[in-house]
């Protein structure tokens, strides 16, 4: 097992952390050649191999490809449990942060502090009402009055209906005009 990344010389003789192991690419130097990829990529890929050479009757390279998958598994398993026990110790710590903080601020009685956050809403308000001209801010519509609603149309007289209507000439007629609303 060899990391992708190459070391210069002069840091060959220093010990470096592994980092985050889980999202390394690793070079493996397997029976089949190399195989490139993060660990669950290569554990992927050498099931797959000892899948494909069970089926083709070949025990010593099914088993060979197994003991490859497992020696990726049992390193990503390592880094995940390292992981795990890293971001508890910083829950941990957190914890402990929060305990110090709360402790070191002074206590209020409840109804106290009740009193002091009305106090404050009611400062943070700004009555339009007081405000008298222009207070620079936009109209909008949404604080522009509703429209008055208009009453309806009355029916026209019917004298200025009958000027405005072609007159009949005939004495059966007894259509009256129609009245538009």
């Amino acid at each position: 097992m060899r990391s992708s990344k190459s070391r210069s010389r002069s840091k060959s003789n220093r010990s470096r952390s592994m980092g985050n192991i889980v999202n390394r690419v690793f070079d493996s130097s397997g029976p089949e050649g190399k195989v490139r990829g993060t660990p669950q990529q290569i554990i992927d890929k050498y099931n797959q191999l000892a899948r494909d050479a069970q089926l083709s009757n070949d025990r010593v390279a099914a088993e060979n490809f197994q003991q490859h998958a497992e020696h990726y598994t049992r390193l990503l398993g390592e880094a995940q449990r390292e992981q795990d026990a890293r971001r508890e110790q910083q829950e941990q710590q957190n914890r402990e942060r929060q305990a110090q903080r709360e402790q070191s601020q002074p206590s209020e009685p409840k109804a106290e502090t009740a009193a002091q956050d009305e106090k404050s809403t009611e400062s943070d308000v700004i009555d339009l009402a007081d405000v008298k001209g222009d207070s620079g801010l936009v109209d909008t519509p949404e604080a522009a009055p509703a429209p008055k609603r208009r009453a309806p149309r009355k029916p026209r007289a019917k004298a200025e209906a009958s000027q405005e209507t072609p007159a009949n000439d005939g004495p059966d007629s007894t259509e009256q005009p129609s009245v538009a609303e």
